[in-house]
């Protein structure tokens, strides 16, 4: 009697690694969820054109009312298009800018989701707190920027001449706000990255202190170059509350440093 050859059975991965292929098909999944996450939210932002568009041109009225009470019959500001194509472009980039917004947690769970099977447990803690500091880090520094764009965009417009108007295009003042926003959001990210220098050693507490005056400059430079505005006002409040939270994250960081002497200390003792 013929015995069949039983089937081979790859064996199982005790850390439950995945081969090449699992990991292409896994990332192929992850990647279609959030995309089609970012469509759907995308179509959303369509329907809800007007109320987008009245959210980002807000910060423009508000920046030209004192501005045109002052003119004394000089021209108006307005924003405008430049082309017969602009403002079906306009509202597909629209469109996108918030369906990416409202899919990021989607998107955002699906990349964490990849990459956490791969972190030991202890990464997989740091990484969750880095992200749930992060996340209301980010948005603080989008608050902040959108609440400064008014006079931003007041003193920018401000040195128009009387005889001249100010046409800027829908596009072209979407970047603008995109861009200061993202410049923020990012800038109140440095207390994270300071603090996660310092947990893995690279930065102490100490050199921290001793470079203090130097970072604060350093803040101010980056504060007058990132700021696509460039005026003063936009300047100060960028860099005092990345100044404030740079102090925080230094107290935070001696801490920490204070922390591992102590454990350095007990292990020695032992």
């Amino acid at each position: 009697m013929r015995i069949g050859r039983r089937k081979e059975r790859r064996p199982e991965d005790d850390e439950g690694r995945m081969t090449l292929r699992e990991h292409i098909a896994e990332l192929r999944n992850r990647l279609l969820i959030a995309v089609l996450a970012i469509v759907l939210m995308s179509v959303v932002g369509y329907i809800f054109y007007d109320q987008a568009l009245d959210f980002l041109k807000r910060p423009f009225d508000a920046g030209v009312k004192d501005l045109i009470a002052s003119k004394n019959g000089g021209k108006e500001p307005e924003l405008t298009f430049n082309s017969v194509t602009s403002p079906f472009t306009f509202q597909i980039k629209i469109s996108l800018v918030f369906g990416l917004m409202l899919a990021s947690p989607i998107w955002l769970y699906e990349l964490w989701a990849f990459i956490a099977p791969g972190l030991h447990r202890s990464e997989r803690r740091w990484a969750v707190l880095f992200a749930a500091i992060a996340t209301p880090l980010f948005a603080a520094g989008l608050a902040v920027a959108y609440w400064t764009l008014p006079k931003g965009i007041e003193i920018l417009i401000g040195f128009t001449p009387d005889f001249a108007q100010n046409l800027i295009t829908l596009p072209e003042y979407l970047d603008f706000v995109l861009r200061t926003m993202l410049v923020f959001g990012i800038a109140f990210l440095l207390p994270l990255v300071v603090v996660l220098l310092n947990i893995v050693g690279l930065v102490p507490a100490a050199a921290l202190a001793k470079f203090r005056p130097y970072i604060v400059l350093g803040i101010f430079v980056f504060g007058a170059v990132a700021t696509p505005s460039g005026d003063p006002f936009s300047l100060m409040f960028l860099a005092l509350p990345m100044c404030a939270l740079f102090f925080a994250a230094e107290v935070i960081a001696r801490i920490i440093d204070k922390r591992r002497a102590r454990k350095t200390e007990e292990l020695l003792a032992e």
